[in-house]
């Protein structure tokens, strides 16, 4: 599944020609959609219908979407209805995204507009329940979840989880979700300024790791930036970022797994971990650690350890131990299973509950603090790169 990059702009706060230089930067890195509220624009019909419409013509320009955030209210103000989407057919827009549902039913006659304008909703099962049941299929219909401005509001990780996983099992319809830039100053709705995420316990994070934790999920398809101006670093940080996340479909072992209802390569759980590794590794193991691929579980979880048994299956692999003054490895220490145990040697470990240093493994680093909460995925068939 190919994920997109978006970034936000802000008309009621920020010049247009400030919009425009971020918009050609973000397409520099390959940035597909921009996410702007239309309904917080003041201005005559007129007024506001053209500046959209020069906003959008320039986004074109650089082969992206442009999404506007509507309401009810703002149909009133256009002229614009359930039935007649013609408006925003004027102004070329590519996404409408409804700030309310109006119900099942006219939600529905919104996605089969005749103008083709995709409609997006915001993350709730009961919309899609509604959609589903009034004939809509997953791919007619677009699902993102909002911003918080406020410290403290974000969603809970584990709400934000079982939210995503209740819309997949309805329909496997593509998810969109903010991450949030640190740059410094930013702005963005209702004189925000600590970020605007969707995920509170990812407000500060980097925002590559912020993207890194959302995509571990497997449940995300799309990432915006909620805040701007993100950092050109920032913006090259998330290009590089979803790289990588899909597998090789020519390679032996993935085409078994699939044949076995292992593997799903629609939505494989892909977690990109970026460790501190030990000062002392062995060039073999860092080829392992960091070249070899896929690392992944096999469906049989060990409450102890996480599992990437393929590494070791070359008949000419040696892994010398190294001595470690560890006596016991800790969750999210990461090993290698060294020749004292030969059979086994080679194998890559993640720890996930304290074990004994038996003298098998070499320590060869450990999952960084912050990024432990991808330790959460570690589960199943998820497979792991890990990056330097």
């Amino acid at each position: 599944m190919k994920h997109n990059l978006g970034i936000s702009v802000y008309p009621d706060v920020s010049d247009i020609a400030d919009i425009k230089k971020y918009i050609k930067l973000a397409s520099k890195y390959g940035f597909k959609r921009i996410f702007s509220s239309m309904f917080s624009v003041k201005g005559s019909k007129e007024e506001v219908l053209n500046y959209f419409k020069d906003l959008i013509n320039y986004a074109h320009k650089y082969d992206m979407q442009v999404a506007l955030d509507v309401n009810p209210d703002l149909f009133k103000r256009l002229g614009a209805s359930v039935e007649d989407l013609s408006v925003f057919k004027d102004i070329d827009v590519d996404i409408l995204r409804m700030d309310l549902s109006y119900g099942g039913e006219k939600d529905y006659i919104l996605v089969n507009n005749p103008y083709g304008i995709k409609i997006e909703f915001n993350s709730s099962e009961k919309i899609v329940e509604g959609l589903l049941k009034a004939g809509a299929k997953k791919d007619d219909f677009l699902i993102c979840h909002n911003f918080y401005p406020q410290r403290y509001t974000g969603l809970s990780w584990d709400g934000f989880l079982e939210k995503n996983k209740k819309i997949k099992s309805l329909a496997n319809v593509k998810i969109g979700a903010f991450v949030s830039s640190n740059n410094n100053p930013t702005h963005g709705v209702w004189d925000a300024k600590y970020g605007l995420p969707t995920v509170e316990r990812l407000r500060d994070l980097d925002i590559g790791l912020q993207a890194r934790i959302l995509l571990a999920s497997g449940m995300i398809d799309d990432i915006l930036i909620g805040n701007a101006y993100a950092s050109e670093n920032e913006l090259r940080t998330l290009s590089e970022t979803i790289k990588g996340y899909e597998l090789k479909k020519d390679m032996p072992i993935i085409n078994m797994l699939v044949e076995h209802g292992i593997l799903n390569l629609d939505y494989p759980r892909i977690i990109k971990i970026n460790p501190d590794i030990s000062d002392d590794i062995s060039n073999v193991e860092r080829e392992i650690i960091f070249n070899f691929e896929p690392h992944m579980a096999l469906g049989d979880d060990s409450e102890f350890i996480w599992r990437s048994r393929m590494s070791r299956f070359d008949p000419d692999l040696s892994i010398k131990p190294r001595e470690n003054e560890k006596k016991t490895f800790l969750p999210g220490d990461i090993v290698i299973v060294n020749d004292n145990y030969k059979h086994y040697s080679g194998e890559v470990q993640i720890v996930l509950k304290d074990i004994e240093n038996d003298g098998q493994r070499n320590y060869i680093g450990k999952i960084k603090n912050d990024e432990m909460l991808l330790m959460d995925f570690l589960e199943g068939t998820s497979i792991v790169k890990f990056i330097e």
